[in-house]
């Protein structure tokens, strides 16, 4: 299953995927956090539009990217002017189009977790005069960690199958942007089904394994 036809893709896949876990998983803990603690006009607006990404169409955030990334777009202008840098048909933009995708998985789940949390064991921390820096990352973060977990594994799924966001910002570059799902397409346009097949089964592996790992996480302790 592992020949050189699926393994280049499959490396891309899994940079591409944990890279965009970790952008989605810091921001997404982050934003869950202050848009559960703090009450402020247009609250429930901007948690809708963070969990926007996740019922849009993939071609509709990929053309959203487009628009701010694009060579002529609102970043992508400014980077290229800047910096010289074109996050278009690069592995990287491959993975701004992933981390979008799989961050509504990590935002829901910590929202939820981090709600979870019991506020009596938060003040009572307060009240013996801890940050609240030091609350978060001592006592909510830990009491919150295997939801924020299995969200997080579920996103790392969700990355590794992203494909039209990713086909219009990255392409479809062999050795170069070409993930797993943008092979299993390029694979069955040429025909080769015995390629197909094995990638299929390879992306099905990966993320059969990743979702029965996660639902163990999601069982409560007894």
């Amino acid at each position: 299953m592992l020949d050189a036809a699926a393994l280049a893709p499959l490396v891309l896949t899994l940079k591409v995927a944990l890279t965009a876990t970790v952008a989605a998983l810091c921001l997404g803990v982050g934003l869950a956090q202050a848009v559960g603690k703090y009450r402020f006009p247009g609250r429930d607006w901007l948690d809708a539009i963070f969990t926007l990404p996740l019922v849009l169409p993939p071609t509709v955030l990929g053309y959203y990217l487009i628009v701010v990334i694009g060579r002529r777009g609102v970043l992508g202008a400014w980077l290229q002017d800047t910096f010289g840098i074109t996050l278009m048909f690069t592995w990287e933009g491959a993975v701004l189009a992933a981390a979008v995708v799989a961050f509504p998985l990590v935002y829901r789940s910590a929202r939820s977790a981090l709600d979870g949390v019991d506020p009596n064991i938060e003040n009572a921390a307060r009240t013996m005069g801890a940050s609240e820096i030091r609350i978060f990352l001592r006592i909510t973060l830990p009491l919150a960690f295997r939801g924020i977990l299995s969200g997080t594994m579920l996103a790392f799924a969700r990355a590794m199958g992203e494909f039209g966001a990713t086909l219009m910002v990255a392409g479809n570059i062999p050795g170069k942007t070409q993930t797993l799902s943008l092979a299993v397409y390029t694979a069955v346009q040429a025909g080769n089904d015995a390629l197909a097949n094995r990638l299929v089964l390879l992306v099905s592996a990966v993320c059969v394994t990743i979702l029965v790992v996660a639902g163990k996480l999601l069982k409560p302790k007894i």
